[in-house]
């Protein structure tokens, strides 16, 4: 039997293994520095309350046969990139390689082109992720550029690699 992987809306209850899973390195590693590290159950619940906040919903978590193993979010753009969102996504250790990352992206891009009416959703990759390149390419996103010397990450300089889907391409 396939495992179940879904998006729902996040619950206070998600907390304390959002807090587990978030507070590793090598996830942060991959993620803005607004998201605090180490990572603790006080930003869980403050983040799940913030989620609480945005309507339409934004930020879901990613469900693995049930389990809380990611959070992924649309952030919604303003003004002239109305019909556009920035798409972000992490998820937890244990639960890298199965799948769950491409299945996630998947669900996330059907609700914000049919439910959101988005136009355009793009995502920021980090040089050396990989993975998420993988990821989306795998989603039909396309590569439009890097961003050379872009981001600042651990002290480092980096290349930010572009990725989007149009509607259309859906």
């Amino acid at each position: 039997m396939k495992p179940a992987i879904k998006l729902r809306p996040l619950i206070a209850k998600d907390a304390q293994l959002i807090a587990n899973l978030l507070n590793n390195k090598k996830i942060w590693d991959n993620l803005k520095d607004y998201i605090p590290y180490p990572y603790a159950l006080k930003d869980a619940e403050e983040f799940i309350e913030f989620a609480k906040t945005k309507d339409p919903l934004q930020n879901l978590g990613i469900t693995y046969n049930g389990a809380i193993c990611g959070v992924i979010s649309l952030i919604l753009q303003t003004d002239i990139y109305r019909k556009n969102a920035e798409m972000g996504y992490w998820i937890g250790e244990q639960y890298w390689g199965k799948g769950i990352g491409t299945k996630a992206v998947e669900l996330i891009t059907e609700y914000g082109f049919k439910d959101l009416a988005l136009e355009r959703i793009e995502a920021g990759v980090f040089a050396y992720n990989r993975a998420s390149m993988s990821i989306l390419e795998k989603n039909g996103y396309t590569k439009e550029g890097i961003c050379k010397n872009a981001i600042i990450k651990n002290g480092k300089i980096l290349d930010e690699h572009i990725y989007a889907k149009l509607k259309h391409e859906q």
